[in-house]
């Protein structure tokens, strides 16, 4: 039996079925439900052929081809969705719920599936339940402070003592500077960040404060999501004022492992806006493996860039907390202690 879901209905399951996104490869690489197994109906060229089809010829001519292109694949739907739903309900989308998505299911309803469900309005319904989702009005708590504060260590240490965090840059793969993607995997498109993003927050309790670096509405080559983005920006921000000199120790610690090829490419990328005496500091301090130094030079730059973001804000979004040094675990303790007394 073929019945049709909404995507809400299926993120209120207790335990979500097995999914199978029917779209070509293409379409899953761009952005997909977290969830979701890639079985396609058509490859990323008989879909473009089809759609030329459809186009220049017509509807049917079109619909014939793509039986054309399924019908040498049928036992491979049923073995593949058979392994994906080892024996469970089975839950099947495309684009918009339409064609491709309810063949499929009824393919599998027919031949053995007993219980198979199909996502009305498909994928495209899911993208506008995410971005929707992000507009929910919740408690962040957003902490801020100077480059190579370590706020993504304190935010690991605070969540280890019981707090909700999301680590927006491990979801986006960059940390947020020109070093950002230096260690990092590729970054996902836009809507697989969003889509991943969506997949950490609808596990937390929104009724419950979540914690939130301080970042700009781009990470790298990705960006908030607009709903979640204007809370953030609404929000006070924690200010971590740490020396410089601490700060320098970490950043050099965090990044002089990765090879002195990518620090010079990553200094190139700001030159303009350090200037060519700074360039020309940095590169030598580089070449000597004077890592505490190149940082030192950085900061120059990036603590004045951060003081000019948080003027956007206003003084009395700013709540300032000096510490020593960049000690993740002693700062957590403090920032949870000072949290606590205001």
């Amino acid at each position: 039996m073929v019945r049709e879901i909404s995507i809400e209905t299926y993120f209120s399951q207790i335990e979500l079925t097995p999914l199978i996104d029917v779209r070509s490869p293409g379409e899953y690489e761009k952005g997909h439900i977290a969830q979701a197994v890639n079985i396609p109906l058509f490859t990323n060229d008989e879909r473009a052929h089809i759609g030329t089809v459809y186009v220049r010829q017509s509807q049917q001519k079109a619909v014939g081809l793509g039986y054309q292109y399924v019908t040498p694949k049928l036992n491979w739907f049923l073995e593949e969705s058979a392994r994906v739903a080892e024996g469970r309900p089975i839950t099947v989308h495309c684009w918009r719920g339409g064609m491709r998505s309810r063949s499929f299911a009824q393919h599998l309803s027919d031949n053995g599936f007993t219980d198979v469900q199909v996502i009305t309005g498909g994928y495209k319904a899911y993208r506008n339940f995410v971005l929707n989702y992000f507009s929910k009005p919740v408690e962040l708590r957003i902490l801020g402070g100077y480059t190579g504060s370590g706020k993504t260590h304190i935010l690991h240490k605070i969540k280890e003592m019981g707090e909700q965090m999301i680590d927006l840059e491990a979801l986006a793969h960059h940390k947020g500077s020109a070093f950002g993607a230096i260690g990092e995997l590729a970054q996902p498109t836009v809507e697989q960040f969003e889509n991943n993003l969506f997949e950490e927050w609808r596990k937390l309790d929104l009724q419950k404060p979540i914690w939130l670096e301080d970042e700009s509405h781009c990470i790298g080559k990705v960006h908030i999501p607009m709903g979640l983005w204007r809370q953030m920006r609404e929000q006070k921000v924690l200010f971590l004022d740490i020396p410089k000199e601490e700060r320098a120790a970490l950043l050099a610690k965090d990044y002089s492992g990765f090879g002195n090829e990518l620090l010079e490419r990553s200094i190139q990328i700001i030159a303009k806006r350090l200037g060519g005496q700074n360039v020309k500091a940095a590169l030598d301090f580089l070449a000597q493996n004077q890592y505490e130094q190149v940082a030192l030079l950085m900061l120059h730059y990036y603590d004045k860039s951060y003081l000019w973001n948080t003027k956007e804000r206003g003084e009395n979004q700013m709540i300032e907390l000096a510490l020593p040094n960049t000690d993740s675990n002693e700062n957590a303790k403090r920032i949870i202690q000072f949290i606590s007394e205001k």
